[in-house]
């Protein structure tokens, strides 16, 4: 049953299932995300013969990242500049939510000349889902050239710690 939604984020109790207001309705963002499999996301990626700018884009609502079929996440530390298909990637400052079902506000900063934050940082919102994957409520960033990055790496990053997020 899908409720009336007065606040962005509807979350009862610290670590329950929590979802989000989309066109009024509270829903769940785990079942209710558009697909972003652009692999010239990826942290690998160093061509720099096309270059893409997500502040183009009219993000709306929530957002699951893939690579080459495999659920991806947005990276938790400094990229490199010309990487992810851009000149300045994207990167979230915290790690991911670990708690299933959680929702957390995360700062997202960018790469240019040498700095890991050289524009100005927005905030998004990132969700770890049951099923063991993230979903972001992304926005624009902004200025160009700018593009979120995908990277499946966090699971490694995480695996010496034991019993991080899932990878």
């Amino acid at each position: 049953a899908l409720l009336l939604c007065l606040i962005p984020l509807c979350c009862v109790v610290p670590h329950a299932a929590c979802t989000d207001c989309i066109n009024s309705q509270c829903v769940d963002p785990c079942e209710n995300y558009a697909t972003l499999n652009d692999d010239w996301r990826s942290t690998n990626n160093t061509n720099t013969e096309v270059l893409h700018c997500d502040k183009d884009i009219n993000w709306k609502g929530w957002y699951r990242l893939f690579l080459n079929q495999t659920s991806a996440h947005i990276p938790e530390r400094c990229v490199e500049s010309n990487r992810c298909g851009t000149h300045a990637p994207l990167w979230i400052t915290q790690p991911h939510p670990t708690w299933s079902g959680e929702i957390v506000n995360r700062t997202v900063c960018n790469v240019w000349e040498g700095s890991c934050c050289h524009f100005r940082s927005h905030t998004i919102h990132v969700k770890l889902c049951h099923a063991n994957y993230y979903v972001y409520k992304l926005v624009k960033p902004y200025t160009c050239l700018l593009a979120y990055c995908a990277g499946n790496l966090i699971g490694q990053q995480h695996s010496s710690r034991g019993g991080g997020p899932p990878g």
